[in-house]
Order: C-alpha cells, then structure tokens, then sequence
C-alpha cells in the first residue's frame, strides 16, 4: 500500500492538473501519482542506460587489470556470445 503525502499547488496549477487528470479518467492523487511514477522510472531507466555503457566501455581495462573470469565454467570463445548477466 502507498503511503500518503501532502503537496502544494498554485491554484492555476491545481485547476489544470484536475483538467488532465479528468480528461485521463483519473483521480487528481491518481494523475500526480502517475507522473511521478512515470519520472522515476525514466530517470532510474536513464541511469541504468549510462552505467550499462560505462560498464562497457571499461569492461575489458576492469578484465585485464584484475583478471576476472566473467564466465567461469564455459569454454573459450563462449564469453563474446553469452548474455551479459550470464555470470
């Protein structure tokens, strides 16, 4: 279950907010739920998508410099077809 929080709005704000919401056929807590929701999942989305290619783009410099097997267990050359989260 959520929890509850109290906001703030402008009255113009507020009236355009309930607008949307009503056109949407949600509640105004529903809107603004869904609109934080929605920046969160796009800002944790655009996080994972930098780390995933900062990752990369060291993976091999991490590899050589600490020798670590990513793919402990599989034959030589399976590595380069493995999915990345095999290990």
């Amino acid at each position: 279950m959520g929890k509850q929080m109290n906001i703030r709005l402008d009255e113009a704000v507020k009236a355009a907010a309930e607008d949307r919401a009503k056109r949407r056929g949600l509640s105004l807590q529903g809107y603004v739920a869904d609109l934080i929701e929605q920046d969160v999942n796009e800002s944790r989305a655009a996080f994972m998508a930098g780390a995933t290619a900062f990752l990369a783009s060291y993976a091999d410099q991490f590899e050589e410099e600490f020798g670590e097997d990513r793919y402990p267990g599989l034959p030589a050359g399976s590595a380069e077809t493995a999915p990345r989260d095999a290990a």
